[in-house]
């Protein structure tokens, strides 16, 4: 993984990463165990990503932006707010069932618009306001932010600090106790999805 200079590329790094889950998803058709392992290296990525952006990026938007800050905010939460319902969905699914296909791609489609509008229009606005080293600053906090989050989906755990942090700490040992009986990715499919994309 690159090193991070701006907080934007950090969060276009990870709506790289999220997109490239769901290509090597959709290219495990009829497999299904395979399938399942990048549904769940996706969703990890996604809850990881939605909660440091919650706790780190969202309050400065809010601080920084005035108004339009608080609107930009608040929409994204909502955002994140569907996604991460339509992840909870998807555990009670089974990979490789049509209706399972079908929620996976309406979760992709809801995010790719939602990734295309922070990096359009609410990081343009930010950036400037935080300056290099603010960004930069920034995107570490995000970086570090991410290794503490619940790597699940919480839909019904607020959604901005401080008690989504505490939330969060609270979730995690639960979410890392599970993670320990799911199948993600092997090391030998990350190789050969990386060969593909070469």
């Amino acid at each position: 993984m690159s090193s991070k200079n701006t907080l934007t590329d950090a969060i276009k790094e990870d709506h790289q990463e999220m997109y490239e889950y769901y290509d090597n998803y959709k290219k495990a058709a009829g497999n299904s165990d395979a399938q399942a392992r990048w549904a769940r290296q996706l969703t990890w990525e996604i809850a990881r990503h939605a909660v440091g952006e919650e706790i780190v990026v969202y309050p400065l938007m809010e601080k920084h932006m005035g108004q339009e800050g608080i609107k930009l905010a608040n929409q994204d939460r909502e955002d994140h707010q569907q996604v991460k319902e339509q992840l909870y969905q998807l555990e009670s699914l089974t990979a490789g069932t049509n209706d399972y296909d079908a929620l996976m791609t309406r979760v992709m489609a809801h995010l790719r618009q939602h990734n295309d509008s922070e990096e359009t229009q609410d990081l343009p606005q930010l950036e400037p306001a935080l300056g290099q080293e603010g960004s930069q600053q920034a995107a570490a906090s995000f970086t570090r932010t991410k290794k503490f989050a619940p790597t699940r989906p919480h839909p019904s755990a607020p959604n901005k600090p401080p008690a989504e942090t505490l939330v969060g700490f609270l979730a995690l040992p639960i979410d890392k106790l599970k993670d320990m009986f799911t199948k993600f990715p092997t090391e030998e499919m990350k190789k050969v999805a990386e060969q593909d994309q070469e």
